[in-house]
């Protein structure tokens, strides 16, 4: 797996439904956003504002979905999620680290997807889990 390596030049996002401020960690060991919610061994992070819009809505729980901006704490890696399996490269720009994000910033004038792309997803999620993949492999 490619650690990724100029970090500095890079704006970072998390989408969740966690409420988060400035300054907050989005840590390990937390129940995951996806799949069937077991402790997270990883922090997702993406360099696109549309994969982070993807996590904030279907991320699991209640409440709104929120887009934060946030600084890893330490190296990062492609996300083996989202590259290579699905989209060989790394288009999305999706990483993962076992390393803190520090929340920065949110992001707040944000447009969701389509009604109709939304539920195409959740519907290509739901056939999947019946299927036996779990949306997220550590």
């Amino acid at each position: 797996m490619a650690v990724t390596e100029d970090l500095s030049s890079r704006r970072f996002y998390h989408g969740t439904r966690a409420d988060l401020r400035p300054g907050d960690l989005i840590e390990l060991g937390f129940n995951s956003n996806f799949g069937k919610g077991k402790k997270a061994v990883y922090v997702y992070l993406t360099a696109t504002l549309d994969a982070a819009i993807w996590g904030a809505e279907l991320a699991l729980g209640e409440g709104p979905g929120r887009i934060y901006i946030v600084e890893p704490s330490g190296p990062i890696e492609d996300d083996p999620n989202l590259t290579d399996k699905k989209y060989p490269g790394n288009p999305t720009k999706s990483y993962r680290s076992r390393h803190a994000l520090r929340v920065t910033g949110e992001v707040m004038d944000w447009r969701g997807h389509a009604p109709e792309q939304l539920k195409a997803m959740k519907d290509n999620i739901e056939r999947l889990t019946r299927l036996g993949f779990e949306a997220i492999e550590d």
